[in-house]
C-alpha cells in the first residue's frame, strides 16, 4: 500500500517520458491511495490537454475514468495535520495533503515532486527509487 500524488497518477494514465517509472511503481505495488485532491489536479492537467487540442474531451473523460480503476480509495483528510506540515515546510497545502495522507496510513508517498522529496525525505520517495526497492 502506498500514497501517490497527482504527478504519478498523471504519468500513469498519460503517456510521457515518465510513464515507464509510474508503471514500475505499479508493478512494485498496485495498492494506490490518494486524498480527493487528486481528482481536481488530474482534471486540471486534462483540461490543459483539451485546450491545446492534444486530447479530445471524450479521450480526456476516458483517461479520467481509467484513473479510478487503479486508485483503491481516497484517504480522509486531516486538515489540522496539513496545517502542521505547511508550518514546517515551504510546500503548498495541496502538496501537504498527500504527505498527510501517507502519514495517516503509515505508508510511503511516491512522488515526482522535488520539493516534496526534499522537505519530507522520511516519507516521500521518488518513483525511480520506489520501483528499484527490493
Amino acid at each position: 500500500m502506498l500514497v501517490v500524488d497527482a504527478n504519478v497518477i498523471t504519468y500513469f494514465v498519460l503517456r510521457s517520458e515518465h510513464t515507464p517509472l509510474a508503471v514500475g511503481v505499479a508493478e512494485k505495488d498496485a495498492d494506490w491511495y490518494a486524498p480527493g485532491l487528486w481528482r481536481s489536479e488530474l482534471l486540471n492537467v486534462l483540461s490543459g490537454y483539451i485546450r491545446r487540442g492534444t486530447l479530445t474531451t471524450d479521450a480526456a473523460k476516458s483517461i479520467f475514468d481509467a484513473a479510478f480503476l487503479f486508485l483503491k480509495d481516497e484517504v480522509p483528510l486531516d486538515e489540522r495535520m496539513v496545517l502542521e506540515l505547511v508550518s514546517t515546510s515551504n510546500c503548498t497545502s495541496y502538496d501537504c495533503e498527500y504527505v498527510a495522507a501517507a502519514q495517516s496510513l503509515r505508508v510511503p508517498l511516491v512522488t515526482a515532486d522535488k520539493k516534496l522529496l526534499a522537505a519530507f525525505p522520511d516519507i516521500a520517495v521518488s518513483m525511480k527509487k520506489f520501483a528499484a526497492l527490493n
